[in-house]
């Protein structure tokens, strides 16, 4: 195989964020193939992330941003472990992005984790009885309400929602690129969307 190119490097670089290095490591593996590079990175990232998640994430920055002249407004607290990392271009890129995401998609919770007491056996509840109404058998009500309820998670909770840039990645996949990145535990803690006129009759 020839020899990687500095601008397949640069490339590489660009459409993930990783380090020099870590782009000419993953190009060498690949045998210069860029898709299965980008994948190769991805694993990783994924794989230090997952390490991560355990430490305290108590810096980070409020963003907010308004849409469409004043129509759609989002509040959005995201956390990391330092502020040197909050202050980095990349970390308020995340923020931006998360805006737009929360605008676009209406999340009505950050994660299942953060799901109010009782929301789940609620709605658990309410599509048990909608299924048993339609007459499908005992048996397979419990896999029917499972499915139902990872189809409403997949909706209302914002990590687990398709990317808004990218229907094939779940926001919490870009939170584990963006933990690669920038070496550091990211949470998203908290957001607020108002739309204008909700909830008037």
């Amino acid at each position: 195989m020839s020899e990687i190119k500095a601008s397949q490097v640069k490339e590489l670089r660009e459409r993930t964020g990783a380090g020099m290095m870590d782009c000419k490591n993953a190009l060498v593996e690949c045998a210069g193939d860029m898709a299965q590079a980008i994948e190769a990175l991805q694993k990783r990232a994924a794989a230090k992330a997952v390490k991560r998640m355990d430490r305290e994430a108590s810096e980070g920055i409020i963003h907010s941003y308004i849409h469409g002249k004043g129509r759609i407004g989002v509040l959005l607290e995201v956390n990391s472990e330092t502020d040197f990392v909050a202050r980095n271009e990349a970390f308020g890129e995340l923020a931006r992005e998360l805006c737009l995401h929360v605008a676009a998609s209406g999340p009505l919770f950050v994660s299942r984790e953060s799901l109010p007491e009782g929301e789940l056996s609620k709605q658990e509840a309410l599509f048990k009885a909608q299924v048993l109404e339609s007459g499908k058998p005992e048996a397979i009500v419990e896999k029917i309400v499972t499915g139902k309820i990872n189809k409403w998670l997949g909706e209302v909770c914002m990590e687990e929602q398709p990317w808004f840039r990218d229907g094939d990645v779940a926001v919490k996949e870009v939170l584990q690129q963006y933990m690669g990145k920038l070496g550091e535990n990211i949470k998203i803690r908290r957001f607020i969307r108002w739309e204008l006129g909700e909830g008037l009759d």
